[in-house]
Order: structure tokens, then C-alpha cells, then sequence
């Protein structure tokens, strides 16, 4: 047993629970030597390949690609050639994941499937109960029409208590008595009344009718002796046809054509593990961190010089607007080290950072990624261009590694490069503050009374009023004002 080993779901982060197994580099029956990839695991956030903790066998694959398994549960088993299957066997059995317990049917018995008692009559017909079948002898004081019952039900009027004058039976009698003693009767037919009156069959062709009115009942079927004559002279007119129609021929509904409602087409997508992810984070942190947000318009006539400047004189360099706004959110943080920090759930904590590190919100096609550019403070904007283009190209591959992109003590979220002016963005924890960066445009300007033209950005600090506070939250926006409105202060 000692040269069997069970390969597991690796934890990788302090957030991972699940990971999902998307490949298999390794087949079964074939050898590997620790650290070499033997699979491809997926969790909420990335795709690694998973190296081997040890050298050995690939015997037995017990997860499936596709398959989602908790930290720690088995994938596969390991061991050297010379181990029977038997051996593995009995290892799976004592250490492996346990069998599904087969379910178990409640067998039904054939009569307790039968449904009410079939001696019971239906509602529509009269059931007359053995205790009041017979024959009626002729001295029973009944009513012709309680008889004439009696006769076709079969019913033994001497066995039916009458409460008519002198104790004649009638009708309603028996209808009791069968009611007592455990019988059904049917519920009474309403007569059906015809809709129309009677109509006549005597030939009309004496009838005085004016040529326009006979043409006309006889394309209806009319009589003209059902019709009034009101017309000049005596004579049935088209007035006194059409009244007849109304009153001998039902009304014609208009045929309704039957539309049959189609449901939309639509298509079920499944959420990932990394969409998954993002609901469970993002819903705790709108419930849990009570959100305030802070507006500001900054002017980047100045930065916007500045890069392109630096773009054209510097080789291999090339900066982008974001590049600018990490660096400035960066030295603002160390101007305002209260809103450089993360809030502690379990020990109620702020956990107040010296280091500026910087989380870039980065749109994949499954969700949103945060790479963070750590001591952001301390790095100069070619640097940070370089190292956020690198975050992003192994981002959007499934290649960053957990410390790229778990913690991080602020974050930015930019949405100007879709043309968006402003929006609200929602804290990304244990983080106390974030940024979102709308789009650069010109607008109107009052400068000493005259209305110019300048490129204004508009971004909105969104804060977490458990830690940070109003003036806290307006003191940073300040200096970070300052510094995107004078870019030469990023540079010293």
C-alpha cells in the first residue's frame, strides 16, 4: 500500500474551494516525474497546470475532464507498475471518494394503487341500495308519478315513508329514502328550451314582397309568411326580412383564426466557476460594505501633452491614460495612506498598507480579473505600462498565477476606452476603495470668465464608509486631482 498515492485538487489561494479538471497531459499506465504538468485544473479565476508533488505511475484517472471537485478530493491514483489493479482496488475502497449509495424504491403494493371503490356510483346515475329493491304491491298509497319511479328503479314502496297527505309517497320520498340508507341519486337534467320559434313551411310564393326583399329571404332560407309586412301597400319589405333574420337565424360569430403562441427561442448558458465567483464576491460586498461615492472632473490637456510627448521621444515606450491614472491614484495613496488599506471581516480590523498596490480590473470573456501592479508608488510609468501590458496579455491566456492577482490595497476600473462618460463601480474586497474612470472629452469650460474648451475626465471614488469617511474619501480625490492636472509631479 505504502507505493500507492492518491493525486488531489491542489489549493491554490486562500479563496479557492473547487477547481475543475479541463485536461489530462498525462495518460493512464504512463510514468512522470515530479513537476512535470500532468493536467490542467481551472478554478474561479485562472487555468494552471498542476505538477506533479511526486514521482511515479499514472494507474487510475478518477476524475473525468469537465468534472468539479472540492481542495482535496482525489483526481487520480499513483503507483508503481508492479502494483496489482487488486491492490488499487482496495486502496480506492478504504481511501477514494465513497460510492453513491443506490437509491431505494418503496415497492407499492398492486391494491394500494387502485383507486376509490369502483362499487361507488357516479354522480350522474342513481344507485338504489339491496334494502329498498323489490317490487311495489298495489295497495300503496303513492303518486302516479312516485309509481312510475318506483317501477323503473325497482324500488319497494312499501319500504319508503311517505310524508304526503295520509301518508302518501312521493317523489322527494324516495329520493330520501335511497339518500338514508346509502344510495346516490342523479342530479336532475334541466330541460333545454329551444332558442328560436317555430318556424313556417307554407309555400310563400303568394306572399306580397317586394323582388328585393324575396331575393333576399331566399338567399337567407326565410319564410316570407315569418315576415312582418310594413312595407308600402302590405307588402314584405327588406327591413321586415332582416328583422326575421334576427329573430329565426343565430348570429354568426366571425371565425376567429386560433394563433398559437410560440415561446422565444433562447439558450441556457451555464454560469462558470469564474462567473460564479465574481456573483458570490460582488453580492457580499454590496451587502456588507455600506457604499458612498465621491465625483470629480479632471483636467487632462496637460497629461494628454505630457504622453504624447513621451511616446514620440522615448523608445519602446508607449503610454496609455490608464498607465497615468495608476500612477497618480498611486502617489495619492501615499499623500492619503487611510485609503490604502483593506478591511478585516473576521477580526473587524483595518489592515492600513505602506505599499501602493494597485488592482487593474481586466475584462475577460468569462468575467472580470483584477492583476495588481504591486508598489505602484515606487515604479516609474514605463514600468507600470509594461508590467499592466504583461498582466493583461497573461490574463486574458488563463496564466496568472494566485499572488498576481489576490489582494491588492486599491483598484481601478477604467470604461473610457468604450466611450462610457461616468459610472459607479462596486468595492472589491477586503479593498476599501475603488476608482472608476470614465471617458476623456472635450467640454465647456469658464477659465477667468471665458468659456473655453478642455479635456475633462470624469471619475467617481466609490468607498466603504465602515473605513473611510466623507472628507477622507474628498481629501483623496484632491490629491489625486492634483497630481493627473500636473503629471510632471508623477516624474520627480
Amino acid at each position: 500500500m505504502s507505493d500507492i498515492n492518491l493525486i488531489e485538487v491542489p489549493k491554490w489561494g486562500l479563496s479557492m474551494e473547487e477547481g475543475t479538471i479541463t485536461k489530462w497531459l498525462v495518460d493512464e499506465g504512463a510514468g512522470f516525474r515530479k513537476g512535470d504538468a500532468i493536467c490542467e485544473v481551472e478554478t474561479s479565476k485562472i487555468t494552471n497546470e498542476m505538477e506533479a508533488p511526486f514521482d511515479g505511475v499514472l494507474r487510475r484517472i478518477l476524475a473525468k475532464p469537465g468534472e468539479t471537485l472540492p481542495v482535496g478530493a482525489p483526481m487520480a491514483v499513483s503507483a508503481d507498475a508492479g502494483v496489482p489493479d487488486a491492490a488499487i482496488e482496495d486502496f480506492l475502497s478504504t481511501n477514494g471518494a465513497p460510492a453513491p449509495e443506490p437509491v431505494s424504491v418503496k415497492a407499492v403494493s398492486p391494491a394500494a394503487a387502485v383507486a376509490a371503490p369502483a362499487a361507488a356510483a357516479s354522480p350522474g346515475t342513481t344507485g338504489v341500495p339491496e334494502s329498498l329493491a323489490g317490487s311495489t304491491n298495489g295497495d300503496v298509497f303513492a303518486t302516479p308519478h312516485a309509481l312510475k319511479l318506483a317501477t323503473k328503479l325497482q324500488v319497494d314502496l312499501g319500504k319508503v315513508t311517505g310524508t304526503g297527505r295520509i301518508g302518501r309517497v312521493s317523489v322527494a320520498d324516495i329520493h330520501t329514502a335511497i339518500r338514508a340508507a346509502g344510495g346516490t341519486v342523479a342530479e336532475p337534467v334541466a330541460p333545454q328550451r329551444g332558442g328560436a320559434p317555430a318556424r313556417s313551411t307554407q309555400d310563400d310564393s303568394d306572399v306580397n314582397a317586394t323582388p328585393v326583399a324575396r331575393r333576399l329571404a331566399a338567399s337567407l332560407g326565410i319564410n316570407l309568411h315569418d315576415c312582418r309586412a310594413t312595407g308600402a301597400r302590405g307588402r314584405v319589405c327588406v327591413a321586415d326580412v332582416r328583422e326575421a333574420e334576427r329573430k329565426f337565424l343565430p348570429a354568426v360569430e366571425p371565425e376567429v383564426r386560433e394563433t398559437t403562441l410560440t415561446a422565444p427561442e433562447f439558450e441556457t448558458v451555464p454560469l462558470d466557476s469564474m462567473r460564479k465567483a465574481i456573483g458570490r464576491r460582488l453580492q457580499a460586498s454590496k451587502q456588507n460594505s455600506p457604499h458612498f461615492r465621491l465625483t470629480a472632473d479632471l483636467e487632462i490637456d496637460a497629461l494628454l501633452a505630457l504622453r504624447k510627448q513621451i511616446n514620440a521621444t522615448v523608445p519602446a515606450v508607449k503610454l496609455s491614460v490608464n498607465d497615468f491614472i495608476v500612477k497618480a491614484c498611486a502617489a495619492a495613496l501615499r499623500k492619503v495612506p487611510d485609503v490604502n488599506v483593506q478591511f478585516d471581516e473576521e477580526s473587524q480590523a483595518v489592515l492600513r498598507y505602506s505599499a501602493a498596490d494597485i488592482s487593474v480590473a481586466v475584462a475577460l470573456p468569462s468575467g472580470l480579473i483584477t492583476p495588481i501592479v504591486r508598489g505602484a508608488d515606487t515604479k516609474s510609468l514605463a514600468d507600470i505600462s509594461g508590467e499592466v501590458h504583461a498582466l493583461v496579455t497573461k490574463a486574458k491566456t488563463g496564466r496568472l498565477k494566485p499572488e498576481e492577482f489576490q489582494g491588492g490595497t486599491f483598484t481601478v476600473s477604467n470604461l473610457g476606452m468604450f466611450g462610457v462618460r461616468e459610472f459607479d463601480a462596486i468595492i472589491n474586497p477586503p479593498q476599501a476603495a475603488i476608482l472608476a474612470v470614465g471617458s476623456g472629452e472635450q467640454r465647456p469650460f469658464v477659465d477667468d470668465g471665458q468659456v473655453i474648451a478642455r479635456t475633462l475626465l470624469t471619475v467617481t471614488l466609490s468607498c466603504d464608509h465602515r473605513v473611510i469617511d466623507g472628507a477622507l474619501g474628498a481629501t483623496f480625490l484632491r490629491e489625486l486631482k492634483r497630481f493627473v492636472e500636473s503629471p510632471a509631479l508623477m516624474l520627480v
